[in-house]
């Protein structure tokens, strides 16, 4: 099997070479998917960047031929805990089934860059078809 970089336009590692995912037969592994808006340059509170977090999710999962659906473990990155329920808002969104959520760990990093303060990353498992 042959490794597969997934980018998405508009969104970036801030000019380093590193892809959006990465995918290897049906494991499709993210980078730190963060809610920084790039293109107008303005970052927005928490609940602004958890919502702009979890719709990079949703691209770069699209690309990577999958959904919500598929992902399978979530690390969430906050730089303030009080920034868990605006994630938990969008949690509930993408994963509304209480018997069908991923698992997740959210970890208080005080490291995150600049602006930023939720990021994220996730483990998926991409269903193969046979057509």
């Amino acid at each position: 099997m042959s490794r597969k970089s997934i980018e998405v336009a508009g969104f970036g590692h801030g000019g380093l070479p590193i892809p959006a995912a990465s995918r290897i037969g049906p494991l499709l592994v993210t980078g730190g998917i963060h809610g920084l808006d790039l293109k107008v340059g303005e970052h927005g509170d928490a609940e602004d960047q958890a919502k702009r977090m979890f719709a990079n999710l949703q691209d770069i999962l699209e690309a990577g031929g999958a959904g919500f659906e598929a992902v399978v473990r979530m690390t969430i990155y906050v730089k303030s805990p009080d920034a868990r329920q605006a994630i938990n808002v969008e949690w509930l969104k993408a994963f509304p089934d209480e018997t069908s959520r991923p698992a997740r760990h959210t970890l208080i990093y005080e490291h995150l860059p600049g602006p930023m303060v939720v990021q994220c990353d996730a483990i998926v498992y991409v269903e193969i078809s046979n057509s």
